[in-house]
């Protein structure tokens, strides 16, 4: 973990290997929507009322 990543916990899969896990509280900060830049694609996370995350393009 970096000084960048301050609520990434490293979890131990089966095959030994790590994973970051990133708090969705962190993504938002307080909102019920953001925008994700990946590979030149805008894609939209929003948290349902039921608080479930939806991501589309």
């Amino acid at each position: 973990m970096t000084p960048n990543e301050p609520d990434a916990v490293p979890v131990v899969l089966p095959a030994s290997q790590t994973q970051r896990i990133v708090e969705s509280r962190e993504l938002f900060r307080g909102e019920n929507e953001i925008l994700i830049s990946h590979d030149g694609a805008i894609y939209r996370m929003k948290i349902t009322r039921q608080g479930k995350l939806i991501l589309n393009k």
